[in-house]
């Protein structure tokens, strides 16, 4: 693996998260015009959550120069079977590695800060959404497929 540091993601980073985002989507093929929508969106959505420290994570720099990240945020959850004695969920989201750094193992090393995060929190249950290209990686670190199904209105 290269040398790289890991940092936590900062509310100056709110362009790069956005773009990250956007990216992941594209690769899963959605269209231009819902990504426009998306990212309009998730800016201001953002925002303030990077300020709290609601939304948090950590970014890969290579030379200074961030080239994956992670994001995560707590759930307020009941209980359940997967988790019968607390009332959250740790919840993994917008993992990307830039094009030209895959391959390297980025996203694997964000995804065990992740996993330490989450155990520091004494949180028990963290959960994501996988793309078809994260899935084989999320397996191999024995992450599980669940029953969800979701329904836009």
């Amino acid at each position: 693996m290269s040398s790289y540091e890991t940092r936590p993601v900062s509310p100056s980073d709110l362009d790069l998260v956005v773009r990250h985002r956007r990216e992941m989507f594209r690769e899963m093929g959605r269209p231009e015009a819902e990504l426009d929508a998306m990212s309009a969106a998730f800016r201001p959505w953002l925002e303030p959550r990077l300020r709290d420290g609601s939304y948090f994570g950590w970014l890969i720099e290579v030379d200074s120069i961030p080239v994956a990240g992670v994001g995560m945020m707590v759930l307020d959850w009941p209980p359940h079977p997967y988790h019968p004695a607390d009332s959250r969920r740790a919840y993994v989201l917008n993992v990307f590695v830039e094009p030209a750094h895959r391959g390297k193992g980025f996203a694997t090393a964000l995804m065990a800060v992740a996993k330490e995060e989450t155990a520091r929190r004494g949180i028990t249950f963290m959960v994501l959404h996988a793309s078809p290209q994260g899935r084989p990686l999320y397996e191999k670190l024995g992450w599980k497929a669940t029953s969800e199904m979701s329904l836009a209105i």
